[in-house]
């Protein structure tokens, strides 16, 4: 009887022994569908059926340390929640960045004003005769935003 049917590798890679090609099937996936764990099986199910990652079916999926049977589950189910975290990780880091840069250009628009090559002037607005009046209304984090007024109501 095969050892991988009655559960002698139910929990092979949930102590972080999974191999880089295991990590990478689940990070494909998961940037095929960014879902948590339920749906990113059935995602995985799904690739490994048509054979989307690297032509690489069941057989070649379970060779590199994915098994998609229901005693695998506990081992997967820890490479997707892992494979999850580092996106989460990556996404939070992504927008402290972006945060602290905007924090940045709304100190560097409000330093030393007496300066005037810092100081950004919005353009003027350019109107056609089909377009309602814009004002250019400037906001300290964003710059100029454009708010269409109905002229004459």
């Amino acid at each position: 009887m095969d050892q991988t049917n009655v559960g002698g590798r139910a929990y092979a890679g949930s102590d972080g022994s999974s191999g880089p090609e295991a990590l990478e099937f689940v990070r494909f996936c998961y940037r095929r569908r960014r879902v948590g764990w339920p749906e990113l099986y059935d995602e995985m199910c799904a690739v490994a059926g048509r054979a989307l990652y690297q032509g690489y079916g069941s057989d070649e999926l379970a060779a590199i340390g994915i098994g998609l049977g229901l005693f695998q589950m506990p081992a997967l189910a820890g490479l997707a929640a892992r494979v999850v975290a580092e996106d989460q990780e990556r996404r939070r880091r992504s927008a402290a960045a972006i945060r602290a840069s905007l924090i940045d250009v709304a100190d560097a628009e409000t330093r030393d004003p007496a300066d005037e090559s810092s100081v950004v002037t919005p353009s003027p607005a350019r109107r056609t005769v089909d377009e309602p009046e814009t004002n250019d209304v400037a906001s300290p984090v964003h710059g100029a935003v454009r708010l269409a007024l109905a002229t004459g109501a």
